[in-house]
């Protein structure tokens, strides 16, 4: 029994390994649907979570393997994923973001905020109609993810121990499969978190505090890097509370800003 752990340890090492020592750079140009540049697009490895940004001729560079997700995020525009290095050709690549049509909003006044958070909290807030039919209705709203759950070590090996060999558990562990998934799931609730206050708060807001319209999204993660707390009150659907740390990290980011500028 102990062999057969050992060499699913050395299987894993041995997978790791080789993974460290095949990466190579990959570089590209990413445009819109009518041929021109974009910057600041996001570009995240999902293997290894390393993310860089579009530079302001849509050129990026960054590391990956053999088979890596490489994805392409950026503010009203389909994301995109490409699969890297399938063929072992190291060719720079060039890919295509489609924007998001959009509804015309009616022109609203925005009032000036008052200092009083509970108060200003509604102010900035968008109507969320879904939900406002959602509760009109009265539909039931679903409990927790549909999810499948990765495979944890200690509920694999335990079993082993035991006499009993869960091999999807082995399989999922040694070829990474869990591992990916749980980086896939911590990226789909950062995103969904971003989006709950995108959703909620109006960009005047955030520009009107020195964030530029296509740093929002950027400001929102690097808050909740910060301030923790932020995603405690997402997670709570307390607006008031996400307002009251954001206006601790406003100061710290405009910092941030103005460094990164000279």
């Amino acid at each position: 029994m102990r062999t057969e752990i050992n060499h699913s340890l050395y299987l894993m090492l041995f997978l790791i390994s080789g993974t460290l020592f095949s990466q190579q750079t990959v570089t590209g140009r990413i445009i819109d649907d009518n041929g021109e540049n974009l910057s600041a697009v996001t570009v995240i490895n999902m293997s290894t979570d390393h993310k860089v940004y579009s530079n302001s001729m849509g050129m990026f560079s960054i590391e990956a393997s053999s088979n890596d997700e490489l994805r392409f995020v950026k503010e009203d525009f389909r994301r995109v994923s490409k699969r890297v290095l399938t063929d072992g050709i190291n060719s720079q690549l060039l890919i295509i973001l489609f924007q998001i049509p959009k509804e015309i909003e009616e022109v609203k006044i925005v009032k000036k905020l008052s200092g009083d958070l509970e108060q200003d909290s509604r102010t900035v807030a968008k109507a969320d109609k879904g939900e406002i039919v959602r509760d009109a209705v009265g539909l039931p709203q679903p409990v927790g993810k549909m999810r499948e759950k990765p495979a944890e070590v200690k509920q694999v090996l335990l079993p082993i121990l035991l006499g009993n060999l869960n091999v999807q558990g082995v399989y999922d562990l040694i070829s990474g499969k869990a591992r990916r998934q749980k980086r896939q799931y911590k990226y789909d609730d950062l995103q969904e978190h971003i989006a709950w206050i995108r959703n909620r708060v109006e960009d005047e807001y955030f520009t009107k505090a020195g964030i530029p319209s296509d740093r929002i999204s950027e400001f929102i993660e690097f808050s909740f890097l910060v301030k923790p707390q932020v995603r405690t009150y997402v997670k709570a659907k307390n607006l008031s509370g996400v307002l009251l740390r954001l206006e601790e990290t406003l100061p710290l980011y405009a910092e941030r800003l103005k460094q990164n500028q000279k």
